[in-house]
């Protein structure tokens, strides 16, 4: 008997596409409107993940034609300065959208930053007017990885419409938006987190199943509905005994493979749709700019 093996949700390949997508568009839209679209995103301190992130999205920008205007700030740099520099790009008439790289050092409030960002150039979707948007189902710049994860079903013409979703994870980035958002789309919603008792005899009823918890390996074979979805958000650095390191999901990615029908693969699922998702935001905001 043959062993079955889910098929691969995959992120990297509808990232490049979207890109693509979006390069046309400001190639269309630059003639007419004098200017590339702008992001600005804002670093603080020497995190080397961080780092790592705020670099890929520059290379994603310029790959595009969207002009970067990044900053990256010293560690001691103050929430007053911040909010300065946060104010000028709110005015800015080349910037349509604002990101602050978190983590942020602990010395600064990430909230009240965040707050500080236009709603209009919140292309992070972190905004409370965007959040507030989300939940009443009026148009607005949605939170990166929950859309994107959204769009990756979408190309893969997966059904949500009265089906069984479990997002295991309640944050603000990832968990709190995307049930709002698979509630949109009709799907019947269950939000599963640290303290849910028998995770197992939850997750065993979803017909998509998305763990975003930041637990390496949470989710086993034995969790999974067999011909289920899964959605892998989690990015967990492992270190061997051998002193490599290398990236793994919130998913037992071998395991789970022979029971579920689809699956993200870390990396290289739900990561490149997160940037590509940012991009449009970006542009989004700059074509709005452009027809109001």
């Amino acid at each position: 008997m043959e062993t079955k093996t889910a098929k691969l949700l995959d992120g990297k390949a509808l990232a490049n596409k979207i890109q693509q997508e979006l390069s046309a568009a400001i190639t269309q839209l630059q003639p007419q409107k004098g200017r590339p679209p702008g992001l600005a995103v804002l670093m603080v301190g020497d995190n080397p993940a961080s780092a790592a992130y705020v670099r890929g999205k520059e290379r994603a920008c310029q790959k595009v034609g969207i002009e970067s205007f990044g900053k990256h700030f010293p560690t001691q740099t103050t929430q007053a300065e911040l909010e300065e520099v946060i104010a000028a790009l709110n005015h800015d008439q080349r910037v349509d959208g604002i990101l602050v790289q978190l983590p942020l050092p602990n010395h600064l409030d990430a909230v009240t930053l965040l707050h500080q960002i236009t709603p209009d150039k919140d292309v992070d979707g972190l905004h409370p007017v965007n959040l507030g948007r989300l939940v009443r189902g009026e148009p607005g710049l949605r939170s990166c990885t929950p859309a994107g994860i959204m769009r990756l079903l979408q190309e893969y013409d997966i059904p949500l419409q009265g089906k069984q979703a479990v997002v295991i994870g309640r944050s603000i980035l990832v968990g709190k938006p995307l049930a709002l958002m698979l509630l949109e789309a009709d799907a019947t919603v269950t939000i599963a987190h640290s303290r849910s008792h028998s995770l197992q005899s939850i997750t065993t009823n979803a017909d998509i199943l998305i763990a975003a918890v930041g637990r390496p390996g949470l989710i086993t074979a034995d969790m999974v509905k067999p011909g289920a979805v899964v959605v892998d958000v989690g990015i967990n650095r492992v270190v061997e005994s051998s002193g490599d390191s290398r990236l793994v999901g919130d998913v037992h990615f071998e395991s789970t493979a022979g029971v579920a029908e689809f699956l993200t693969p870390v990396p290289g699922g739900v990561g490149p749709m997160t940037v590509a998702i940012l991009l449009q935001n970006t542009v989004e905001s700059y074509s709005q700019r452009f027809h109001s």
